[in-house]
């Protein structure tokens, strides 16, 4: 076999080793939180949920929210109750925004037989990595007000976090523990708090 195409085979399992251990790894979900804790609540309080009319105009949407939030709020401690005093409203916003480039870097790869000559092509056939001259930016903003039996908030708290990952359930997962962090005595003023999650 020629060298060339030894070489060229080497580089292809080394690329294909480096693809297939990133797809293993995990990302992390950079929230940016801002909580606040006028009141404290005791650790196994009873909760359930409150919506707001335009929550209620749109349940299914709602109840996948609120699953997730009853994943987090089981976290730290606190479970969903029928009839308890504490109640629960959890709100999300979101919106995506794709741009796209006309310039830029645009590097590519060709390797193969030139059949008649046994030749080797290697170079230039397009981009290498297709799809990166647009890119889907997603924006979200998650939060979590409790109040009393008589309507007093008790705690609020609000994650945000801009980024590429089309998953919205997991990163929505990650954003209301991020929301949570530090519960019940949150530290004062807005902080960056990263969750890990799978890739």
């Amino acid at each position: 076999m020629p060298l060339a195409l030894i070489n060229i085979a080497r580089i292809a399992i080394f690329l294909a080793a480096i693809g297939l251990s990133g797809c293993a790894s995990t990302r992390l979900v950079d929230a940016q939180v801002n909580s606040f804790a006028p009141q404290t609540i005791s650790a196994g309080t009873g909760y359930q949920f409150e919506r707001l009319p335009s929550q209620a105009a749109h349940p299914a949407s709602q109840d996948k929210l609120e699953a997730l939030a009853q994943e987090a709020l089981l976290k730290v401690g606190l479970s969903q109750k029928d009839g308890a005093p504490l109640r629960v409203q959890v709100s999300l916003v979101q919106r995506q925004e794709t741009t796209s480039t006309d310039g830029g870097l645009h590097l590519g790869l060709g390797m193969g037989w030139v059949f008649g000559s046994g030749s080797i092509g290697f170079g230039h056939r397009g981009a290498l990595f297709p799809g990166l001259d647009s890119q889907t930016i997603y924006w979200r903003q998650v939060s979590l007000v409790m109040r009393d039996a008589a309507g007093v908030v008790v705690f609020e708290s609000h994650a945000s976090n801009e980024d590429i990952w089309s998953d919205t359930d997991a990163v929505l997962a990650a954003m209301l523990d991020a929301a949570l962090d530090g519960y019940p005595a949150p530290p004062p003023g807005v902080r960056q708090v990263r969750i890990e999650i799978p890739r």
